[in-house]
């Protein structure tokens, strides 16, 4: 596995001139990679859910059920105006949701035993840091929410849909191009900004326990701003894995979140390896 992290195309540029300071010490050495490489990422990803599946699924199970208990729930209440954006902003809490199969990537990777309740109790690594992160992503959730909210204002005040027919009423109105278009270019760039943030943070916020949030989503910054091209469409792949999964009315997501989160495990250590810890 080690093969991954030390591809010839990847080298580390230790006198980067954008290599800045913070808190006392410097980014980590960021390696920078190809886009070939993303290919290699969810292959190893793959191979960590083949190699742990009833982990993998299991984890995967969990989340689509939950899933399922929020848009039935939404449905029963006559709140169905919120499960499209409460879906639509998946994308932007899923990383934390991930920290579980990234525990279970890195324990496969150091030979250590890898079991549904270690699984779950990752958080326990850096507790205090990984809540400051997932509280991060959640303000951004919720930033999602209200200006959804108010875009949906916007384009369909005048004339509410009909909750019994709520999503047909939303898609066949005439201004639903406009209103798809403007939410999700609005929902795309908070999606960027969450996923430059935490690519690579949560990962090393995990492998590396004795790491604050702040230097995490800097360093997480700055990887994404060196590999820009990579990342992209890294991310693109990753949006295309996770909606695959919601297509199927969530049921896809027993797969495809796994597949997305150890992949994504992968995608930190491909760029930070072990020997480039800050100091």
């Amino acid at each position: 596995m080690s093969a991954i992290y030390s591809h010839p195309s990847l080298h580390r540029d230790r006198s980067d001139p954008h290599r800045v300071w913070l808190e006392g010490r410097p980014y980590p050495n960021i390696r920078s990679v190809t886009v070939d490489q993303s290919s290699l990422w969810l292959a190893a990803g793959w191979r960590d859910l083949v190699a742990h599946p009833g982990v993998s699924l299991a984890y995967g199970a969990a989340f689509t059920g939950l899933a399922y208990l929020i848009v039935v729930g939404l449905s029963q209440l006559g709140m169905a105006s919120l499960i499209l954006p409460l879906v639509g902003g998946f994308l932007l809490v899923a990383p934390v949701l991930a920290v579980g199969l990234y525990e279970a990537s890195r324990r496969r990777e150091t030979g250590e035993p890898v079991r549904l309740g270690m699984c779950w109790a990752a958080f326990r690594r850096n507790p205090v840091q990984l809540a400051s992160m997932g509280l991060v992503l959640m303000i951004l959730y919720m930033i999602w929410l209200m200006l959804a909210l108010l875009i949906f204002a916007m384009f369909y005040n005048a004339a509410p849909p009909n909750m019994a027919t709520f999503f047909v009423d939303i898609l066949m109105a005439p201004q639903a191009p406009l209103f798809l278009l403007v939410g999700t270019l609005v929902g795309g760039a908070l999606a960027a900004v969450a996923f430059t943030i935490s690519v690579v943070a949560l990962p090393m916020l995990l492998h590396r326990p004795d790491t604050s949030a702040v230097f995490a989503m800097a360093a997480s910054v700055e990887a994404v701003r060196k590999n820009a091209r990579v990342m992209i469409g890294w991310a693109a792949m990753i949006a295309v894995i996770t909606f695959a999964g919601m297509a199927t009315f969530f049921i896809g997501l027993i797969v495809m979140l796994p597949l997305a989160g150890h992949a994504s495990w992968h995608a930190y250590r491909g760029m930070i390896g072990d020997d480039d810890a800050a100091t």
